[in-house]
């Protein structure tokens, strides 16, 4: 037995935090949102996908931010991101180069922190 693939992950959110949501993770990041099933959308919450991979926010009634645990998207031009966060007001923080890999740290309205990557050659 072992571990197939990766479905999902989730970040929490705190309770009517879906709009604020959308506009980062949609309009900015760019992230197509996808439906909730039925059942589980009176929850709240919102879910995206990348690929073949689930990025779900889940409302937490009791929020705390991610600080530290993040999850990190690849993007086509890390500089240019960069500048749309900082013009949307989102914080960036530089993050230590990694071979084949340019990086930078922002958070999301709520203060989960989002890892963005770039591959780089040489």
């Amino acid at each position: 037995m072992a571990v197939l693939a990766l479905d999902h992950l989730q970040l929490a959110i705190p309770p009517g935090g879906e709009t604020l949501a959308r506009t980062f993770y949609g309009d900015l990041l760019g992230l197509a949102e996808i439906a909730k099933p039925e059942s589980l959308a009176g929850r709240g919450g919102c879910w995206f996908v990348l690929g073949a991979v689930q990025f779900r926010l889940g409302v937490e009634n009791e929020f705390r931010p991610a600080r530290k645990a993040h999850p990190a998207f690849e993007v086509g031009d890390l500089a240019k991101m960069g500048a749309r966060l900082t013009r949307a007001g989102a914080p960036i923080e530089e993050a230590v180069a990694l071979a084949g890999w340019s990086r930078l740290y922002t958070a999301d309205p709520f203060g989960n922190r989002i890892e963005l990557i770039q591959r780089v050659s040489g």
